[in-house]
């Protein structure tokens, strides 16, 4: 196609028509374990990095897992190390198996099974097992959506750069914004437009073991409980949009056993993996059985959905993509599905009927 080509698509007085809401993907662990096993047997990578994309193709380009989430299977042996490596994408590491150390923005940190650390855009790192044991990673990335927009850019020999006279501040006056007029609208200078104000953004790291020791509070909550025993791997530069990245929450959830949620839906997406337990989703109406070390797709966006726990207690980590969608204003919500949609971040959202318990 000439790249000056266009058309014009007349859609005068025609209503909008819905796209095809994507359906659940469950990858048992069976299969991953079996992935993890190729992987591993591979001679080492030049660059290090043993990594299979899990990707589902109902999602366009980008090989994500759902359209803005790309997960990644990562296994290291012991004693190998990544090559140093930047991109524009920022990274949620969730380690499944072994441990090792991580290496970022001159920073290092230990990690175990079941931690999770985060790897900011545009910071040179590398990830070693250090460890005895097979080191197994999920990766979760914005990848996929910057892989649709064609900006997705990876730089495979970082090299440290110069401080430059460009980055001298303007003075104040230029940066000042300032209204038009008395109905809210403002006018903000160049100055400010490329030197925008900023928030250093860290690499962060959630050891499981005072992670878990918060969230098993949570379980003496009763089932008379209308929320869920969760807490957010919060990182407060993100601010008002919840992120523990500026793209997605990641969430630990503690799951007693015989607890069911009410179905509800939302625009982002969610992916669920089980680390203990057992149970079940019910997803645009189809049942879908897990089991610890199971991997899912669990709540594509704005598709009805609900999970439930077996006898046993379950742990989960939720890896969604609230924080674009509240960014974008567009976060539609929907947590009960006899009671109005809002929007949450515009509008107030919800309440709980917690009493106590916990922090």
């Amino acid at each position: 196609m000439d790249a000056n080509s266009f058309q014009f698509v007349d859609r005068s007085g025609a209503a909008y028509q819905p796209r095809k809401l994507n359906p659940a993907v469950l990858i048992k662990r069976e299969k991953i374990e079996a992935e993890v096993a190729r992987l591993a047997a591979l001679p080492t990578p030049a660059n290090g990095r043993r990594v299979s994309a899990i990707v589902n193709p109902a999602t366009g380009p980008g090989d994500g897992l759902a359209p803005s989430i790309g997960v990644t299977l990562a296994v290291l042996q012991p004693g190998e190390r990544t090559s140093p490596i930047r991109h524009n994408s920022s990274n949620v590491e969730f380690c499944i198996r072994g441990g090792g150390s991580v290496t970022a923005g001159g920073e290092t940190i230990a990690f175990s099974q079941y931690d999770a650390f985060t790897l900011p855009a545009w910071s040179t790192y590398s990830i070693a097992n250090d460890s005895d044991e097979l080191q197994v990673r999920l990766s979760y990335s914005n990848a996929p959506l910057l892989e649709k927009l064609a900006v997705h850019v990876v730089d495979d020999d970082p090299r440290p750069e110069p401080e430059s006279a460009e980055n001298a501040e303007a003075p104040a006056k230029l940066r000042e914004a300032f209204p038009l007029g008395e109905a809210g609208a403002w006018l903000m200078p160049y100055e400010r437009l490329v030197n925008p104000d900023y928030v250093e953004i860290k690499m962060l790291h959630w050891p499981w073991q005072r992670v878990q020791a918060e969230l098993d509070r949570l379980r003496a909550l009763g089932k008379e409980y209308v929320g869920r025993r969760l807490y957010l791997l919060y990182d407060p530069a993100t601010g008002r949009t919840n992120g523990t990245t500026n793209t997605f929450f990641a969430t630990i959830t503690i799951r007693p056993g015989n607890i069911v949620d009410k179905p509800h839906r939302h625009i982002s997406a969610a992916v669920n993996y089980f680390f203990s337990g057992s149970g079940y989703s019910s997803v645009g109406g189809k049942r879908y059985d897990w089991s610890a070390g199971d991997l899912m797709l669990s709540a594509p966006g704005w598709v009805v959905h609900n999970h439930a726990s077996n006898d046993n207690d379950v742990y989960e980590l939720t890896v969604q993509d609230q924080p674009l969608h509240l960014a974008l204003a567009s976060l539609l919500w929907q947590e009960d599905l006899r009671q109005p949609i809002k929007l949450l971040g515009v509008h107030p959202g919800f309440v709980t009927n917690r009493v106590g318990v916990g922090r």
